[in-house]
């Protein structure tokens, strides 16, 4: 069983940075590739970055590549999300998900197994 936490959300407004935290439980989190995906109110879940096991492989949404910097931490069982020049449409709540299988960088959520809760990033215009 694995369990993720995610921290880092809050109120920002445009333009602005935040920086998401997902804390992992568990000693195999070193083998899993991680992503990050976010939902808006009335939206479907959607991609946003993934990264390998080594995080030699990184793959990001259109909608947030040059913006966005995922990066992992397998020391501190933890994955990043690095948010700059954040837009209104960045709202959204953010969970983190762990893939055991492929442990590549992929888009699709039906590779990943354990999802976190969740925190929200608001950013106002």
């Amino acid at each position: 069983q694995v369990q993720l936490v995610e921290s880092g959300g809050g109120l920002v407004q445009a333009g602005g940075s935040l920086r998401l935290s997902c804390a992992a439980s568990g000693r195999a989190f070193s083998s899993y590739g991680m992503g990050w995906f976010r939902q808006a109110p009335g939206k479907e879940r959607e991609f946003v970055a993934a990264v390998s096991w080594s995080g030699g492989s990184i793959y990001y949404g259109d909608s947030v590549k040059g913006r966005f910097t995922i990066s992992r931490d397998n020391a501190k069982n933890t994955v990043y999300l690095q948010m700059n020049s954040l837009k209104p449409e960045d709202t959204a709540v953010y969970c983190c998900a762990a893939d055991p299988t492929s442990g590549t960088a992929v888009s699709g959520q039906a590779w990943y197994y354990y999802w976190g809760q969740g925190t929200q990033v608001t950013v106002s215009s």
